[in-house]
């Protein structure tokens, strides 16, 4: 397993990590810890999870228990916030006073004294971009939280926190976690070029699309039983798109033709690049966990490159 640098931090991460969005949902405890354990065998140590993934922070909470016992200091534990985590809208967002309480709470359900990366799911619009960025800086002081990223940033709020965090003189941004895959590369126009500018850690999430760049869906046929697609509606029709099958089945050709198979070209195109620290891949089984490993060891070529940026174009 190759590690890089998390953002323009010391921190060593896996290449390849661990999304925990199916713990508490689609895996139980007992598959959970399996999961993980497989993961830490495959040298993987980034298990990126949030308060709002499972029912009530189950996520958190199974996480929490899969690592009880074992070497803290070697596993990086990555969560979020911001996201509604009950009704009403104090339950939510990214004020001092709801960090404050999100993050003890994360923190109890972990089972641990301190998040490595402690990351805003979502933009606020109410709250200034300042009084967050001044209670994350106080927990990283308080020791809380070792460092900061946010999720689904646009290129300008990028650039907002950068300089407001220098301007003030607080820690700033370390890792953007956005959908970035080869079926959307949306934002390569503004986010990528504004974390190349400011040394921030790209984290993609859903590398493979939901499903759709691991070959395992097919034109014209429903999505099978038990894949995320089928169980996601109108959305799965969307991204099953004749325009996305076109793409995909080039691709699959292209990986094929080479030895390699789509899922190791998805993967190994995002991990060739420079600004991503780690590609951020859920998994619900131990086979899962030693594929996704395994894939990102397709070192491409510039040329291959070239290849693949063209024929994922739109």
């Amino acid at each position: 397993m190759e590690y890089r640098k998390l953002g323009g931090t010391g921190l060593k991460v896996s290449l390849v990590g661990i999304g925990c969005n199916n713990f508490g949902r689609r895996c139980d405890v007992e598959t959970t810890a399996a999961v993980v354990k497989a993961a830490l065998d495959q040298g993987i140590n980034f298990f990126d999870t949030a308060d709002v993934y499972g029912p009530g922070g189950l996520s958190e909470a199974f996480l929490g228990q899969a690592i009880s016992g074992l070497d803290r200091s070697q596993i990086v534990i990555a969560t979020k916030f911001a996201n509604p985590m009950g009704e009403g809208g104090l339950n939510r967002g990214a004020s001092r006073r709801y960090i404050v309480k999100a993050v003890e709470d994360s923190l109890k359900r972990l089972g641990t004294d301190y998040i490595d990366l402690y990351q805003q799911h979502i933009p606020d619009k109410d709250t200034p971009i300042e009084e967050t960025l001044r209670a994350l800086d106080d927990l990283i002081r308080s020791g809380k939280v070792r460092y900061i990223g946010h999720s689904n940033f646009s290129g300008w709020q990028i650039s907002d926190a950068q300089w407001t965090a220098q301007s003030q003189g607080l820690n700033q941004f370390v890792t953007a976690q956005n959908l970035y895959n080869l079926l959307d590369r949306r934002l390569e126009r503004e986010v990528i070029p504004a974390c190349e500018q400011y040394g921030v850690g790209m984290l993609p999430y859903f590398p493979l699309a939901s499903g759709m760049l691991t070959g395992k869906y097919r034109r014209g046929e429903a999505a099978p039983k038990g894949t995320r697609l089928n169980a996601m509606g109108e959305r799965a029709a969307a991204a099953m798109s004749d325009s996305n099958f076109d793409v995909v089945e080039r691709l699959q050709s292209y990986a094929e033709e080479r030895g390699k198979s789509l899922l190791e070209l998805s993967i190994s195109w995002l991990a060739s690049k420079p600004v991503v620290s780690s590609v951020i891949a859920g998994a619900t089984s131990v086979e899962q966990v030693a594929a996704n490993a395994a894939a990102a060891n397709w070192q491409l070529s510039r040329e291959e490159m070239d290849d693949v940026n063209a024929i994922s174009k739109r």
